[in-house]
């Protein structure tokens, strides 16, 4: 098939009839449904932009000769990680970033998956046939653009030192319940799928937090990817941010709300060939780190994170130009904070990029320690932009009238006159803070600020990885000799 159109992904979706529920019903038609359609839409428009802009979205298979999309390719060279990063700016800068999700950001893991391909294949849960597993199936979603949601987190019930197994209903997070000559039997619960119910497939991605290799709770311990309609496979959908609103009065919502789902396994039978990992927390444990799965996933993320930091700038600046606050020098102060986390988050990921070597499977592979650095910062500085819009859009992001009000005869020429700018007529600026508005106190952009602080799991948690991983010998040294100097001149030693 080779890369999609919007109208191939559109009729994918349609007919694979996947269990969605939403708002206490079962969904029909996913990509009619008032909570999806649009975002259906939206993920369309990614596919047709492929063919719109193909010399920077598309490259030539190396097995079938046609043109897929580039965020599957295998970077070979530097020049390879730069047009995959140019591709994955093209589909954020679509959103302005405000799609965390968008398909090519799980492609980048497949891909990893698949040409570390020999990881699966290590004893205490692994298989030559996982590791052939890999491989195919990375050839089989970049050959077929599948478009994929994943789930990774067990659910949020006893987080007190409890592993799955010692929760107080042990068949409440998804696990193996048995095993089959066809495959293995899942049962029980993962979260957090976004897109989940609107993508071809699902990847169940390893859970780290599983401990103890070899204990009980190695059941819980897995990776595999299946089609969502899988009979037993239930997508149950939050509440849509999506409020039926126009897009003139909801921007963002109204368009790019991609919903996260609660995934319920009910006696779903996964094939053996689908299967990567199956019983071993140890592989489990070192999959991202040991196929360089999270270094490409976060080339792509922090690729996403300069576009949306670019578009949250441009509507600072809009904000302040509108209402004539951009001579007072505390603005100023404000949006130089965001002109400096987009600078930073530049900087890492050129380094990242001509600092990539080729790694253990032959692929050009960025430097993960600017990567690793800019995810733990990130989260931390979007709370900072997202607060930024607020100090400056005060009032002006509650009294906002909607398109209605302006068409309206009666109270059309009043909103006009009442809610003008400094330089543009009162439309014009009631759509630029409903943008902003959009950004940072609405329902969506409430989400946003959750999910980014959240993008790769606790920051907390992170920032004690990153302290453990950090090589801290040589900055202690450098205080060891500056103190053995010092005593030295003192005489002392």
């Amino acid at each position: 098939m080779g890369a999609r159109t919007g109208k191939e992904y559109i009729e994918g979706i349609k007919n694979r009839k996947t269990e969605v529920w939403i708002h206490g019903e079962k969904v029909d038609d996913v990509t009619t449904h008032p909570a999806f359609k649009n975002v259906v839409e939206s993920v369309a428009d990614l596919y047709d932009l492929q063919h719109e802009k193909q010399e920077k979205m598309l490259y030539t298979s190396p097995t079938s000769g046609k043109k897929v999309g580039l965020s599957f390719i295998t970077p070979k060279t530097k020049e390879d990680l730069f047009k995959r990063r140019e591709m994955h700016t093209e589909w954020a800068t679509f959103s302005g970033g405000m799609m965390g999700r968008s398909p090519d950001y799980l492609n980048t893991s497949i891909m990893a998956f698949g040409t570390a391909n020999q990881f699966f294949a290590q004893e205490g849960g692994g298989s030559d046939q996982f590791a052939k597993n890999s491989s195919d199936y990375y050839e089989y979603a970049r050959e077929n653009d599948i478009s994929l949601t994943h789930t990774l987190i067990h659910p949020q019930v006893n987080r007190s030192m409890l592993t799955q197994s010692e929760q107080k209903d042990p068949y409440l997070s998804a696990r193996i319940t048995k095993k089959t000559p066809d495959g293995i039997i899942v049962n029980g619960c993962r979260l957090l799928a976004t897109l989940g119910g609107i993508t071809d497939e699902i990847v169940v991605f390893p859970s780290t937090i599983n401990r103890t290799p070899g204990t009980i709770d190695d059941p819980f311990a897995f990776a595999f990817a299946i089609p969502n309609n899988t009979p037993g496979l239930k997508f149950l959908s939050r509440e849509s941010f999506d409020y039926g609103k126009s897009k003139w009065d909801h921007p963002l919502g109204s368009r790019f709300d991609e919903s996260d789902a609660i995934i319920s396994f009910e006696d779903v039978l996964v094939p053996w060939e689908r299967i990567f990992v199956c019983e071993s927390t140890d592989i489990c444990n070192r999959t991202y780190a040991e196929t360089n799965a999270v270094i490409h996933m976060t080339h792509q993320v922090i690729s996403k994170n300069v576009v949306k930091t670019e578009f949250i700038l441009g509507v600072v600046i809009s904000m302040m130009e509108a209402i004539g606050i951009d001579k007072f020098m505390h603005v100023k102060e404000k949006a130089s904070e965001i002109m400096v986390i987009l600078e930073v988050l530049r900087s890492h990921l050129y380094k990242s990029e001509h600092n990539a070597k080729i790694d253990q499977y032959g692929n050009m592979t960025p430097d993960f320690e600017p990567l690793n650095a800019a995810r733990n910062w990130f989260p931390k500085m979007y709370q900072r932009m997202h607060e930024i819009i607020k100090i400056l859009g005060a009032s002006g992001l509650m009294a906002l009238p909607t398109e209605s009000d302006f068409s309206n005869t009666d109270v059309g020429p009043l909103v006009h006159r009442y809610t003008q700018g400094a330089n543009i007529n009162g439309e014009e600026r009631v759509q630029l803070f409903r943008l902003a508005w959009d950004i940072s106190i609405s329902a969506f952009g409430n989400r946003q600020a959750l999910y980014e602080y959240y993008f790769f799991g606790d920051p907390v948690r992170m920032s004690n990885a990153y302290y453990d991983g950090f090589d801290k010998q040589p900055y202690k040294d450098m205080v060891t000799n500056f103190l053995n100097k010092t005593k030295k001149e003192a005489g002392i030693i």
